[in-house]
This record gives structure tokens, C-alpha cells and sequence, in this order.
């Protein structure tokens, strides 16, 4: 990307990335902007038009059908996420004339396009523009399910499955939440400062910051474009880490000196937790299949100043003989679907399909038989997930326990905070949905071996 790129441009050229090149939106956004030199006000901007443009591209693209008479797959690419961008901005954006962005998409139409381009893309906003209270979309009524997936653009897969273990009113509250802007969230390194101490050198470095809603080390902030650059993170005094993956530690409830094991650890949040809970006193194996993202562990266990994990190379689907029955406490965060983390990465609707979920859930159960073999007796095992699907979740807990009558599930009452929402606490597991809970949507299960 061009170092004097416009945010407007860029934020066209990340979409493309994205869209065009199956790039992940989130790594997409990253080097798009240290690439440039746009300010920290257009960085911004950049980042809310991807972003919103993604979440919102089944209903962008449903408005614009309504006024380009050519095939979506007609058109040209460029011009087409030109167009895309121009409406998000025009249906969400209050704070920018619909004048500007007409005449600003226009000129990307001419620099990225061709002259004739111009005028289509002048034209086709302008009308939306003039038009945009007016829009018709599928009847509530007669045809819910294309409703929902156009009003709060989702795929049709995503609602038929929500619909069906949740219901109409459950499914349209958290298809909504899934198109809020997620809190960033940062988690207080209790080996180095505490949330209070580190309130004052946040105030210092001019960041905003409230209280988490429910971990005593969790801190939502805002007013920086790149935390990574601040003194504070550099000195190790936090991690990035929603406050759902904060749970599973308090889940897990590591003590000082007891092996942990972290069966699929990347990118390391939830180790480096556990390092902390356990006052960095103990061992934790934490175990990934990529060695690049062994080396992210490696990195934030130097920054925060963690000496007790050891990261591995090594697929969590094989028996390591070495192990069995002798770790205190096993966290299997397993691969899933990722539906739980829509509102963060969008990209994600339009990459996932329904034909994997069988296997998926093949996949968590064969692996979770096998790190079960390393439990000692009397020990932990946590399963989570940060999907919201019946079936990658207390579906392959309940499995387990009907193939495995060592473990049950153990009451999770005083593991999780009281405000923490949720009727199945006492039967050992919860479900964390964005909508009721603000936060990232997960599943986390305790068990115990006999």
C-alpha cells in the first residue's frame, strides 16, 4: 500500500484484501495502516469503514442491487467495494456529508478505475443518498429468515442454525449485538501492577479507560490507535485478552506449583493468565501446531515477565505417553467455528460454512479424549470454545462424559463472577452470549476426574 494513501482509499484496498484475497480482516487492517502515514483520526476512520463495510456487506449489497441494474458479479471489483464502502458510509456514518462521500468515492472511481467509472459511482450513491429512508427489505413476516440475514447481515446458514436452538427474539438480539463495535479490552499483569496502579499510568499515557464488567484485572480502553506503542505495553504491565478468555483462567483456577497443560495454546492469552494466577510458581506446557505462533508466546511471556511456560511443537490429536495422569490441570480451548467472535472479526461470516461443523465437533471430541489422558486423579479439565453452537459445545461435553465415566462436570458457583448471567453454573458450564453479556460469545465447561 502507497504510503500517502487516503483513509478512503486504504480502507477500499484493505476491503479488497479481504474480500478478493482471503486475507484476515483483522491482520488485513494491522498492516494496512503501519504501512501508511494517515493520522491517528483517519486511522481511525479507515478502521471503522472496514470494519463496518464487512459486518454490514449482505445488506450493503441488497441496497445496492436496488439501484444498479448490472449483476453484482458484473461489475467491476474495484468499483464494486468503492460502491460498498460509499454506503456504509452513507447509511451509518451521521458525522460525514453524504456530499463528501459521493465526491471522494467518485474521485476513487477515477484514480482506481477508469473515467467512465465516475459517473456511475456518483450516480448510484446519490441516489442511495436521496433514497436511503425509503429502502424496502424482505418481509418480517413472510420471510423471517432472509429478513434477518439481510437486516443484520448474516449469512442464511448462520440464523436457520440460531433460530433453531434459540429461537426468533433470542436470534435477532444477537445477530444485532454481533454488529456493535466489541470493547477493546486489556488484562492487568497482576505479577507487575495491579487495575488501580495501572489507571494512573494509563491517565499518564492519555488513554481511556473504564472497568471491566466482570474480571477484577480486566480494563476497557479507547483514545489510542496502537496500544503496542505505549511505554505501558512495552513494560509488560498488560495483555490484550477479552473478558470472556479472562473467564476460562478463573475456570481453570490454577495453583502455584502445579503442571498445567495448554493443549492448543496460540496466541498464548490464556497461559499467560494461568502464569500470573499461579504467581509465575509452577509449569505450564503450552502446546501449539504453528511454530510462529509458538514464538507469539514466547514474546509475551518475555514482555510480561513470565518464566514458567514451556511452549511446545505438537498436535493435540496425538498421545503423549510422557503425560498421562500427570497434570493437575488441562485447558483444551478448542478449534471451532468462531461464531462467538463475530462482532470482532466480521470477515469470519463470509469465510465459514455449515459443511464443517460435523467435523469440527469429530475433531474437539477426539481431542479432548486424548489431553483427558493427562489428568491425574482428582484433577481439571476446562474445555472451551469461543463459538456459539450447540453442537461444538455442551453437545461434545455431553458426549464425553457418556464415552468417559471418569469425569464430571463440576459446579462452577464461586469460579465465575456473581454477575456473570447464566442458569447452568451450578450444573458446570456456561454459555456466554454478546448480547446478554456484553462480551465475546464463549463456552466454558470444568470437569473433574474421579
Amino acid at each position: 500500500m502507497d504510503k500517502n494513501v487516503s483513509a478512503r482509499e486504504a480502507a477500499v484496498l484493505i476491503v479488497q484484501k479481504v474480500l478478493r484475497e482471503n486475507a484476515y480482516s483483522n491482520i488485513a487492517l494491522r498492516r494496512g495502516l503501519e504501512q501508511s502515514s494517515l493520522s491517528r483520526v483517519d486511522k481511525s476512520l479507515v478502521t471503522e469503514i472496514v470494519n463496518g463495510t464487512l459486518k454490514n456487506l449482505i445488506k450493503i449489497d441488497w441496497i445496492a442491487s436496488q439501484f444498479i441494474k448490472i449483476k453484482q458479479n458484473k461489475l467491476d471489483k474495484q468499483i464494486q467495494d468503492i460502491i460498498r464502502t460509499g454506503i456504509y458510509q452513507i447509511m451509518y456514518l451521521d458525522r460525514i456529508p453524504d456530499s463528501a462521500v459521493c465526491n471522494e468515492s467518485a474521485n476513487l472511481a477515477r484514480k482506481l478505475g477508469n473515467e467512465g467509472a465516475v459517473k456511475f459511482v456518483n450516480g448510484v450513491l446519490r441516489n442511495i443518498s436521496r433514497s436511503k429512508d425509503s429502502i424496502k427489505y424482505p418481509d418480517k413476516e413472510k420471510e423471517p429468515v432472509q429478513f434477518l440475514s439481510v437486516f443484520y447481515s448474516h449469512p442464511e446458514w448462520i440464523v436457520k442454525k440460531w433460530l433453531e436452538d434459540y429461537g426468533y427474539d433470542f436470534t435477532e438480539q444477537l445477530l444485532a449485538a454481533n454488529n456493535e463495535v466489541p470493547h477493546f479490552t486489556i488484562r492487568a499483569n497482576r505479577l507487575k501492577t495491579d487495575r488501580e496502579s495501572l489507571k494512573q499510568i494509563l491517565r499518564q499515557e492519555e488513554i481511556e479507560y473504564s472497568d471491566g464488567l466482570y474480571n477484577e484485572e480486566a480494563l476497557y480502553i479507547k483514545g489510542t490507535s496502537s496500544i503496542e506503542e505505549k511505554q505501558s505495553f512495552k513494560d509488560g504491565l498488560y495483555q490484550i485478552q477479552d473478558e470472556s478468555s479472562m473467564l476460562i483462567g478463573h475456570v481453570l483456577d490454577p495453583k502455584p506449583g502445579e503442571l498445567i497443560i495448554d493443549a492448543c495454546s496460540a496466541p498464548g492469552g490464556k497461559a499467560t493468565h494461568a502464569a500470573e494466577l499461579m504467581g509465575n510458581n509452577g509449569i505450564i506446557i503450552a502446546r501449539d501446531i504453528h511454530k510462529h505462533k509458538l514464538e507469539l508466546i514466547q514474546q509475551s511471556c518475555r514482555r510480561l515477565g513470565i518464566d514458567i511456560v514451556k511452549t511446545q511443537l505438537f498436535n493435540a490429536k496425538d498421545l503423549d505417553e510422557s503425560l498421562v495422569d500427570r497434570a493437575d490441570r488441562v485447558l483444551l480451548d478448542a478449534p471451532c467455528s468462531g461464531l462467538g467472535v463475530l462482532r470482532r472479526k466480521p470477515d469470519l461470516r463470509w469465510k465459514k460454512s455449515p459443511d464443517n461443523f460435523s467435523e469440527l465437533s469429530e475433531l474437539q471430541l477426539e481431542i479432548l479424549h486424548t489431553v483427558a489422558r493427562y489428568v491425574k486423579p482428582q484433577g481439571v479439565l476446562v474445555y472451551s470454545t469461543c463459538t456459539i453452537n450447540k453442537s461444538e459445545n455442551i453437545d461434545v461435553i455431553e458426549r464425553f462424559l457418556e464415552e468417559n465415566r471418569e469425569f464430571y462436570l463440576e459446579d462452577l458457583t464461586g469460579l465465575v463472577p456473581a454477575n456473570l448471567e447464566s442458569g447452568t453454573k451450578s450444573k458446570g458450564y456456561i454459555e456466554i452470549f454478546p448480547h446478554i453479556h456484553g462480551i465475546d460469545g464463549f463456552f466454558i465447561a470444568r470437569l473433574r476426574r474421579r
